[in-house]
């Protein structure tokens, strides 16, 4: 029912504590903009004639924004009226799901946001879960349109529709029997067909098998509270779970290219066919060797999660370790640790890792010792100042009075507790590593300049910016997406291991 009297504050409330509002306003905003680029790729910049599937993909794009922008409306009025969502409205979304053939991700998620009402932690996750690897099985299919596939393309094809298959009839009987209070048994079979999917890199897949087992083990959901509700505070910000999404499709692709791309076209020239314009055959054109850019850019991504992951787990695994003891005995102990750190830090890192680099050699493996070092520092004082903290509160005084070893206390009771700053600045630190691989790279001095990689390939492709501007554009789009998912992360979860927030 309307009322005339609610104020604007009201309604602005409203409209902030729906997630399907912000979903909505933010799909449609997204899919508008993809719709512009593929607009203005839509025609040859030589003689201006049209390209039939991108002009029709721009056509559908429009489309399904505006019918985007029309539900965000009709959530506005709904909102306004009545403070609720109609089921008419959400209904919509079904027709909304039709975008999932066009790989329109952002409008897909906004239309699993509408459909159902009541959205719990297990929901979420199943649905970005399938989100995922319908992305990396649409991908992959363009490779039917090379000259020859990979010679396990087919089995890679296949164990991507097994899984896809899996995880839809998972995110169905979850939407029908999870929110019950205790949870079929026979949920154990999904929960375990999730964990094993995880392998493929779906880090949805694996958060939500863990918080099926945890809700089976204890007939309902209190062993599970604690990560359902960090899911459901973190699915609050729609661009956490896109960036999230994101690094999981990579991270999924990157590892099921094993079997579905094939690497010689990524690092064997072939001179008929360089610098070649983006067409079906070469999704993001050829560089100056006739390499295919699509197949560079996605065996790119594996050194870029490689080296960000290793980077960022050594210091935070050494700096987590000195800070601890550092923190925990304080006195001689913190001053030793504390001014050996003061020396490191000292040093510039990049200065450091092009050092390290010039005097070992340019690989991988010297790549991250390099980046490795110069990170320990910060870590080891974030790590300091977390221990100082909760070693003062009464639950570890309580713990030394019933006569608990230091390295108990240590690592039982303090570090656990000191883990949610270091994990949200090990995000933040993980695309910081990307760039700073990327740079190297770019600079001849991160892997070898003939693995691809995307410092490298945007190395190549910047020198050809004024005649074929693509082969920088879409390495240096990549970097750039890689680093705001992780940055869209690490904002997310600040906010959902907030202790401020959980209520």
């Amino acid at each position: 029912m309307n009322n005339p009297l609610l104020s604007k504050q009201e309604i602005r409330f409203r409209l902030k504590s729906s997630p399907e509002y912000g979903q909505a306003s933010f799909a449609g905003i997204v899919s508008f903009a993809l719709a512009l680029i593929l607009l203005l790729n839509s025609f040859s910049q030589a003689d201006g004639a049209a390209k039939p599937v991108l002009l029709l993909a721009t056509l559908t794009y429009f489309g399904f924004a505006l019918f985007q922008f029309i539900v965000w409306a009709l959530i506005k009025r709904d909102l306004t009226r009545s403070g609720e969502i109609k089921r008419s409205t959400r209904s919509l979304g079904y027709a909304l799901l039709l975008s999932l053939l066009t790989a329109n991700v952002f409008i897909v998620s906004s239309a699993f946001q509408l459909i159902k009402r009541k959205k719990s932690a297990s929901y979420t996750l199943a649905v970005y879960s399938l989100l995922a690897t319908i992305l990396v099985f649409a991908v992959s299919t363009l490779n039917l349109f090379k000259p020859f596939v990979a010679n396990g393309f087919l089995m890679g094809m296949f164990l991507l529709i097994i899984a896809i298959v899996i995880q839809l009839v998972g995110l169905l009987l979850i939407a029908k029997y999870g929110d019950q209070a205790i949870p079929p048994r026979w949920m154990g079979i999904v929960a375990g067909a999730y964990i094993i999917i995880s392998i493929s890199g779906n880090i949805f897949s694996l958060f939500l098998g863990l918080l099926l087992i945890a809700k089976i083990r204890d007939n309902g959901y209190s062993s599970g509270s604690k990560l359902g509700n960090f899911v459901e505070r973190l699915s609050r910000s729609s661009t956490s779970m896109l960036g999230l999404l994101f690094i999981t499709f990579l991270t999924v692709l990157a590892i099921s290219s094993y079997l579905t791309f094939e690497y010689s076209l990524a690092i064997e020239n072939n001179y008929s066919a360089i610098l070649q314009s983006p067409s079906l055959t070469y999704p993001l054109g050829t560089d100056n060797f006739g390499r295919d850019l699509f197949s560079r850019i996605v065996f790119g991504a594996r050194i870029s999660l490689i080296v960000g992951f290793l980077s960022t787990l050594i210091p935070v695994l050494i700096g987590g370790a000195l800070g601890a003891i550092s923190g925990y005995y304080g006195k001689h102990t913190d001053n030793i640790v504390m001014r050996a750190l003061d020396i490191l830090y000292a040093i510039p890192g990049i200065l450091l890792a092009i050092a390290i680099i010039a005097a070992f050699g340019a690989s991988t493996t010297n790549l991250i010792l390099a980046l490795s070092i110069g990170a320990i520092p910060t870590y080891a004082r974030t790590m300091r100042a977390n221990v100082m903290l909760v070693s003062s509160l009464e639950y570890v005084q309580a713990a030394r009075a019933f006569g608990s070893s230091d390295w108990t206390i240590l690592f039982k009771h303090i570090v656990p507790n000191s883990l949610a700053p270091m994990i949200v600045k090990s995000t933040l630190t993980i695309g910081t590593a990307v760039i700073s691989t990327s740079s190297l790279s770019f600079l001849g001095l991160g892997v070898e300049p003939h693995i691809p990689e995307w410092g490298n390939i945007l190395k190549l492709g910047s020198a050809y910016l004024e005649t074929h501007a693509f082969t920088a554009i879409y390495p240096g789009l990549a970097i750039i997406m890689l680093v705001l998912s992780f940055n869209f992360l690490g904002d997310g979860l600040r906010d959902a291991l907030d202790p401020k927030l959980d209520h």
